[in-house]
């Protein structure tokens, strides 16, 4: 007797652990089975509510299995107008929806009976009549058991218990996307899966076993037309709207609500109306691609009759072959919603409204902010000189976008005065943009970009944050050679917030990011050149066309920082991505000579200045390239090439004196020039240098630092040592952001210095300025200390 109750209870237990690990991850239906096995002969009258594939069946399935072990006898169908309730059977009703109502009315007086044991479960759709009566009365004691999606936990323990291991965080968050948490869905993908052996690798196409979705194929064939095809128009695009559904599938707009119950009711779609992921890949495999692309055009044409979005099914379309005058629409209007979005699809989108029979000019223009989106610049200066060949046969606007390209491309291509003409021939076309100001600024015209600042539409423009970015971008470069430098760069600055969540900083000359970091650099302010261009290369901001100027600007700064390590780091990031634009090339270069410089690597000062030749012949002189062309300047001393460089010079020197010597730009030019006076025994230039800085010296913080260094320099060379007055200038040029000069200045005068103690001291004061932090996290910008 005992070993054949210890037999039974095994197999009680047994036939728990199987019945649990049926429901694994569905909370719900566990409760259910937990208080049915805690008291099976309890009376009860319970109703289960999910979508098809929720677990309905399942949990019936268990509750029959402890049911029946505990000697119930077990009723799957609905009795028999003549049968009796039987004390002791178990009713378990599945898909009580599809009864009709004298079916229900059985069950309900089934139900009635003392002491009795009944199970319905139903879809939410369709629920009316009777068994919306019954459902009200079951539930209520406490409602109905509802069962719903698996959340990512239940994933989890689904596919350890099919899978027989720990599952993976990828594997868990992919079947999740993949089936919306289904419960049916889950177990068939995780099976199908684990029988090909391809746990690891569902995601890596976005593709999931073609054994699963064929299977879902067939069953969605199996399903109502209307099902079907509503499931089709949410595939190719169609939102969850009752005028456009309707139209799209011939039927009445007040029908729509309740087909998406009943699609939504059999598990194929959310209740939202959204498609389960791992469904549109078998409507997609089970649909014909013609039939698809039918209704794909006739979704693009109702959208566009009716005004809304037609992004989603045009982009179905490319590549369909479809062509006429109402797909080209569809397909421009699509184009521009995604440059609006500033999405790469734009561009498809544009050429494939050219292939369906659109004006490939009306378009070029448009053609070209798409292309300079992407970093294609050749294509984006092709097309809109396409626009500037023929700027009678588009519109303005069009006009306008083409110049705005055609001058951001040529900028990139260091020909800023190219663009400054671009900008002068749309003013004398009538039209005025604050995008000339900083190419007139940049080449010197600064009476002609006051014209462009005072004659701004202001008040009439619409305030959108392109506008507001151009505006604050125009007035910051103004001001950086006709204000003050805090005004600068705090407007530079506030451009670059601006245009972080815009993706049309590409149109502009120059990010307002890499001005301001330049700004910045002029006005000693690392800090607050590396937090704007840390924001920047985080945001994206310009695109794939500005993402070597920032990186390069960051070079920039981490060299003057002392931290060549990064900044090496920096400019072998920027020169991997392709060729480099002449702008980013001779950023580069100057880069290169400037920390082989520093590093007293004479081998790579002189491939540095091999690349450097090239870079200065390809790029002319502007005011947002005088860094560079400094640091070449000092570069071309050391290794005595000052006659090759002395004309790039004498041009930057006549640009400043054309904008008035503004000393922001002027006190790092003379700063350059100074040091490579020094480095070729130049006495006389390097006198004539530091007579400007001195002059300068009170505008900035900057500019006092290295007009004292200067001076200090001059006098430490002529064998007049102060020990005091040098360890001074060489902090101030440390706290400057010149860390490595501040320690050349104070070893240089250690090595002249007579008195043993003030040498000591000086060469320590050197390490000191060279030991700078070869990385400084980034910090929120802050107003600068630069003087006015």
């Amino acid at each position: 007797m005992q070993t054949r109750g210890r037999a039974a209870m095994t197999a009680v237990k047994a036939e728990s652990a199987a019945s649990d690990s049926a429901l694994a991850g569905a909370p719900a239906a566990r409760r259910l089975y937990r208080e049915v096995a805690a008291a099976p002969a309890a009376p009860r009258r319970t109703v289960v509510v999910g979508p098809g594939g929720s677990g309905k069946s399942v949990l019936l399935d268990v509750l029959g299995a402890v049911y029946g072990a505990a000697g119930a006898t077990v009723r799957r169908t609905v009795p028999e107008p003549a049968a009796s309730p039987d004390e002791n059977g178990v009713l378990l009703v599945d898909d009580a929806q599809l009864l009709d109502d004298a079916a229900c009315e059985r069950v309900r007086t089934w139900a009635a009976a003392p002491r009795s044991r009944v199970v319905l479960a139903h879809r939410p759709w369709p629920r009316g009549g009777v068994l919306a009566s019954i459902a009200a009365e079951f539930g209520a004691g406490g409602g109905p058991v509802v069962l719903g999606p698996l959340d990512r936990s239940g994933v989890a323990a689904r596919a350890n218990l099919l899978v027989g291991e720990r599952p993976t965080a990828e594997l868990v968050d992919l079947v999740f996307e993949q089936t919306a948490g289904s419960p049916d869905l889950v177990d068939r993908l995780l099976v199908s899966l684990r029988d090909e052996r391809a746990l690891d690798r569902l995601g890596a196409g976005g593709e999931p076993p073609a054994a699963v979705v064929r299977q879902l194929g067939y069953e969605i064939e199996a399903q109502p037309a209307g099902v079907r095809e509503l499931l089709l128009g949410r595939t190719v695009g169609a939102p969850v709207d009752p005028e456009i559904l309707g139209a799209l599938l011939d039927m009445a707009p007040g029908a729509v609500g309740d087909l998406l119950d009943r699609t939504a009711a059999t598990g194929l779609m959310a209740p939202d109306g959204g498609v389960v992921p791992l469904v549109r890949h078998a409507v997609v495999r089970a649909v014909p691609a013609a039939h698809r692309q039918v209704l794909q055009r006739r979704l693009a044409e109702i959208q566009l009759d009716a005004g809304g979005s037609v992004l989603s099914a045009a982009r179905g379309l490319i590549g369909s072959g479809a062509t006429g005058a109402r797909v080209a629409a569809a397909f421009e209007r699509a184009g521009d919603e995604a440059l609006r979005e500033c999405l790469p699809v734009a561009g498809d989108l544009f050429d494939a409204a050219v292939a369906a029979g659109a004006s490939p000019l009306a378009l070029s223009a448009r053609r070209a902010e798409t292309a300079l989106l992407a970093g294609d610049l050749d294509a984006a200066l092709r097309r809109a000189d396409q626009v500037l060949a023929e700027p009678d046969a588009v519109e303005g606007v069009a006009v306008a976008r083409a110049v705005a390209v055609a001058a951001a491309v040529l900028a990139h291509r260091g020909l800023l005065s190219r663009s400054a003409e671009l900008h002068r021939w749309l003013v004398s076309r009538g039209e005025r943009s604050l995008l000339a100001v900083p190419a007139l600024v940049g080449t010197g015209a600064l009476d002609e970009a006051r014209e462009v600042l005072a004659a701004a539409p202001g008040g009439t423009a619409a305030p959108t944050l392109m506008a507001g970015a151009e505006a604050l971008l125009a007035r910051g470069v103004h001001d950086t050679v006709a204000g003050t430098p805090t005004a600068a760069l705090s407007q530079l600055t506030r451009a670059a917030v601006l245009l972080e969540s815009s993706g049309r900083a590409a149109l502009l000359p120059d990010t307002p990011a890499a001005l301001a970091a330049l700004v910045a650099i002029h006005c000693g302010e690392l800090d607050v050149a590396q937090s704007v261009l840390g924001r920047a290369v985080a945001a994206g901001l310009g695109g794939r066309a500005a993402a070597a100027r920032h990186l390069l600007v960051q070079g920039l700064v981490a060299m003057h920082r002392g931290a060549g390590a990064q900044a090496r780091a920096l400019l072998q990031s920027a020169s991997g991505a392709g060729r480099l634009e002449p702008r980013d090339e001779l950023f580069a270069a100057a880069l290169e000579v400037g920390l082989a410089r520093r590093a007293g690597d004479l081998a790579g000062l002189l491939a540095g200045w091999h690349r450097a030749r090239e870079a200065v012949v390809r790029h002319p002189v502007d005011l947002f390239s005088l860094q560079p062309i400094g640091e070449l300047v000092v570069g071309a001393a050391r290794l005595n090439e000052q006659g090759w460089v002395r004309p790039y010079l004498d041009e930057a020197e006549a640009l400043l004196d054309r904008l008035g010597n503004p000393p922001l730009w002027a006190v790092a030019l003379h700063w350059s020039g100074l040091q490579a006076a020094i480095g070729s025994d130049a006495g006389a230039l390097a006198q004539r240098h530091a007579a400007v800085l001195d002059g300068m010296a009170p505008t900035s913080r900057y500019a006092t630092a290295v007009a004292a260094a200067g001076r200090e320099w001059l006098r430490s060379l002529g064998g007049d040592v102060d020990a005091d007055a040098v360890e001074a200038a060489a902090r101030g040029l440390h706290a400057a952001g010149l860390s490595w000069e501040g320690g050349r200045l104070a070893s240089q005068a250690a090595i002249r210095c007579r008195d043993r103690r003030s040498m000591n001291a000086l060469l320590g004061c050197a390490r000191a300025c060279r030991a700078a932090p070869s990385h400084r996290p980034p910090l929120p910008p802050r107003p600068s200390r630069c003087a006015g």
